[in-house]
């Protein structure tokens, strides 16, 4: 038993979270844990257990991601998901969803146990060099190596993690740290700062490139949506005033932009082709972009060298990384756009705003016509859904639902039919499969924490889904109100698309070697044996009232939809 007289590492560890404003505590645990999980008991967090690390990664991102836009509506909210490992082998399990978190931009505060520091001689089994694991994938890396330094380090690491451009830090807790007594007490945290609104000098020359401008054109990335929703709102009044042509950068995974807004036109697909075609003109303005590029090698250049690039962001490494910066603001989106707005408004004619105008509306009606198509397949005899289908009946059923996105080769689908607005969607800006499911019930613990919480619709490919199936158990124990939809084709369809992509040639000519489930998981028994309600739905007139009934019901349901190639 516990000696309560006693106050330690652990105890204080436990009691910096709580007055910080950390609710949940995600994690899996193990021995060089168990001083904090009785810390823990002790306590008024609650401990969300995940069956495998990386679960509880991805748990504690989609967390992160969520409550950082209720953050924008109430500053008195934490916007941190707070996850405990267990020493270097799970710690390295829990690497692939850490590494999504990074990507993503998840404010995580990611700890694991380690052995005590006077024992590490030994090479005991477990041992691993903790921080140069989570290095690559985190802001800030290190291990508390002093109870005496554990309050600054905490309060540093929560610090680190909510400034601008936010993303996951990594502190390694020893056993004999966490065991030791100590009389210190929990630093306070201060607010954060903003990136500010930039640079004047770079300002003022963006926007005089703006107003020379022939047909200019606005790539808005992730960083908008993570600045809230008036830096959305700053991001279609700089549009309006320049008369600019919108499109979401490639693997965009926030709403950047109301897509139905007249100059917006489309998200830039990941085709090199179509890119390349789609950013074609003689000024760029990237906003808060990251992941403007192609998964594979491109044999042509996605912009040519001659256009003019202006860069905004919050993230110095993004500004011209990838393209020329002849114009490039360092500072928070929101704030960046408000200004250069008001800079470029003496500088554009309205004469000038409608002709470019119309320009936007002849470039919007041929894209229009091509991201029709795209999630309609070709097998009109196939009693199963398109992928259009699937989304154009969901949309029916949860029309303003909250939605985490792994849908991998339905997520296109989603963003060309579905009008998203701001603040209601995420997806796995990563691309490594697992983060979703995890992230959608992570998802579900923060709309929980709301006054009026939305419904939760994670959208999940099967090749994701059957990543981390036991994510289910986890939303279950905790009673969540899930709707978990799976857009199931019953092979990794991504993978032939991209054969097809990279090697040539016409399907029937490939085996396509392990991409295939045959025979198939099921599914629904699976979801069912985790504690969720679950059903197969095998045609596109079944899904809006599954939908819709899962969705009226209070806990988690999976629906696995079978749809088309």
């Amino acid at each position: 038993m516990t000696d309560t007289t006693k106050y330690t590492g652990s105890d204080l560890f436990v009691d910096a979270l709580e007055q910080y404003g950390v609710d949940y505590l995600f994690g899996n645990p193990g021995t060089t844990e168990l001083p904090l999980m009785d810390a823990v008991s002790q306590s008024e967090l609650e401990y969300i257990l995940g069956l495998h690390e990386d679960v509880a990664v991805g748990m504690a991102g989609g967390y992160a991601q969520t409550r950082r836009y209720h953050s924008h509506h109430d500053e008195s909210i934490l916007p941190v998901g707070v996850v405990n490992l267990h020493i270097a082998p799970g710690l390295a399990h829990g690497l692939g969803n850490l590494y999504a978190a990074s990507i993503t931009g998840a404010p995580l505060v990611v700890t694991a146990g380690n052995h005590s520091t006077d024992f590490r001689h030994e090479e005991p089994i477990l041992s691993g060099d903790l921080t140069e694991m989570a290095d690559q994938f985190c802001k800030w890396s290190d291990e508390v190596l002093d109870v005496e330094a554990l309050p600054t380090m905490l309060r540093r690491a929560f610090r680190v993690a909510m400034t601008p451009p936010t993303g996951p830090v990594f502190l390694g807790l020893p056993l004999d740290v966490m065991l030791a007594e100590t009389d210190a007490e929990p630093e306070r945290l201060g607010p954060i700062p903003n990136g500010g609104s930039g640079d004047p000098a770079q300002l003022e020359h963006a926007a005089e490139l703006l107003a020379e401008a022939d047909d200019p054109v606005l790539v808005v990335g992730d960083h908008i949506a993570r600045s809230g929703a008036d830096a959305v709102a700053a991001a279609v009044d700089l549009a309006e005033t320049t008369g600019a042509r919108v499109h979401g950068e490639i693997l965009a995974c926030e709403v950047d932009f109301p897509t139905d807004h007249e100059q917006w036109v489309s998200y830039i697909p990941p085709n090199d082709s179509l890119a390349s075609m789609l950013m074609d003109t003689d000024t760029i303005a990237f906003v808060g972009c990251s992941t403007n590029t192609t998964l594979t090698r491109y044999e042509e250049t996605l912009v040519d060298p001659e256009t003019t690039c202006i860069h905004v962001g919050d993230d110095a490494w993004q500004l011209g990384k990838n393209q020329t910066a002849d114009a490039a603001v360092i500072g928070d989106p929101g704030l960046a756009l408000q200004e250069l707005d008001e800079r470029v408004s003496s500088k554009v004619s309205e004469e000038t705003v409608s002709e470019r105008l119309e320009s936007v509306a002849a470039v919007k009606e041929m894209v229009d016509a091509k991201m029709a198509q795209m999630g309609d397949g070709d097998a009109e005899d196939d009693p199963r859904a398109s992928k259009a289908e699937l989304v154009d009946e969901l949309e029916r059923a949860a029309g303003d639902a909250y939605i985490v996105d792994e849908g991998v080769t339905s997520k296109y689908a989603m963003l060309t039919r579905w009008e998203l607005a701001p603040e209601q969607y995420i997806s796995n800006k990563g691309g490594g499969l697992g983060y979703g499911l995890p992230a959608a019930v992570g998802a579900a613990v923060a709309e929980g924490q709301r006054d009026e919480p939305r419904e939760v619709v994670g959208f999940i490919g099967d090749g994701s889904y059957l990543y981390y199936p036991h994510s289910i158990y986890s939303a279950a124990r905790h009673d969540l109100d899930l709707t978990v939809v799976v857009s199931d084709n019953r092979n990794y369809r991504i993978l032939k698309d991209n054969t097809l992509g990279l090697l040539g040639g016409e399907e029937e000519e490939y085996d396509f070697v392990g991409m295939d489930f045959e025979p198939p998981v099921d599914i629904v028994r699976n979801a069912k044996s985790h504690g969720a309600r679950a059903e197969l739905v095998e045609t596109p007139d079944e899904i809006e009232d599954a939908v819709s009934a899962a969705m009226e019901r209070e806990g988690t349901d999976v629906l696995d939809v079978l749809v088309h190639d």
